[in-house]
């Protein structure tokens, strides 16, 4: 085996300021928010689509998106996905659900080309493998919302019922709850980990990719969280774009949650090669 230096935090960091402007991470970030943006509604519209066999409303699924979304822009979703959801009719195995799909994995394909950036690799695979990929990790993100919506629909009324028929203390409902965050925190950074795994064009192990889900998991929450606080307290987006104040609004949260996506795989690819300096 051959020794090596371990990378510190200085290291590191400079490491990570050299990749933000070498690999483009601001251009990149710009491009998946555009891409975001054109997939949101597709995306949206198969998710209710495919939660009508559940016991899940639309109400509950733009109650998760108003938890991170920041400022009106739930309004906007709310409008927009209205009217697309009274012009569309069909089955969910329709034609137009299958473009709807292939609409809504254009974000995922994105992502894959900025992480085959992080690992400074070329994609060698096909046009129709690729797609598929990026189809599959799309539906790998509505099963994370199913179950988020589903721990949310679900799990005050089991806590409750738990409480009830067993004779627990309320104290429990505390308990429960806590669960039910750390289990949906976990599921996201599953979801995230596979994404990290297959998205490069690079052979990885599994857990060479977790480090990037956790911190990309954690950066996004707080990120979401701290403009939601700003731009409900101090952005006044509407003044200086008028009624595209929600769409600027929605852009720029969809770009700063590309850049945490983004340095989540370039942290990982960072700490790969520090593991093995030797294998491009």
């Amino acid at each position: 085996m051959t020794d090596h230096k371990v990378m510190n935090v200085r290291e590191f960091s400079k490491e990570l300021l050299y990749r933000f402007n070498h690999d483009e991470v601001i251009g990149l970030s710009a491009q998946l928010a555009y891409f975001f943006l054109l997939s949101l509604f597709p995306f949206l519209l198969f998710l209710i689509t495919l939660i009508g066999f559940l016991p899940i409303s639309q109400d509950d699924v733009l109650s998760l998106v108003h938890r991170y979304a920041p400022g009106d822009t739930i309004k906007l979703i709310e409008t927009n996905l209205a009217m697309i959801l009274e012009k569309k009719r069909g089955g969910l195995l329709s034609f137009g659900v299958i473009a709807t799909i292939w609409s809504a994995s254009n974000g995922v394909n994105a992502i894959i080309r900025a992480m085959n950036r992080a690992y400074d690799v070329t994609e060698s695979r096909t046009f129709f493998v690729s797609r598929l990929m990026a189809i599959f990790l799309t539906f790998g993100m509505i099963f994370v919302i199913i179950v988020a919506l589903l721990l949310q629909v679900f799990g005050e009324a089991i806590g409750l019922f738990i409480i009830k028929h067993l004779e627990m203390a309320n104290t429990f409902m505390i308990i429960w709850d806590t669960f039910r965050i750390i289990t949906s925190f976990f599921v996201m950074v599953s979801i995230l980990a596979v994404l990290y795994f297959l998205a490069p064009n690079k052979r990885l192990r599994f857990k060479e990719v977790w480090t990037g889900a956790v911190v990309a998991t954690i950066g996004w929450q707080l990120v979401s969280f701290a403009f939601s606080y700003f731009v409900t307290n101090f952005g006044n987006y509407s003044a200086t774009y008028g009624s595209l104040g929600g769409i600027i609004v929605l852009m720029i949260w969809f770009y700063l949650s590309a850049m945490i996506i983004i340095l989540g795989g370039e942290l990982n690819a960072i700490l790969r090669m520090n593991r093995f300096p030797y294998h491009k």
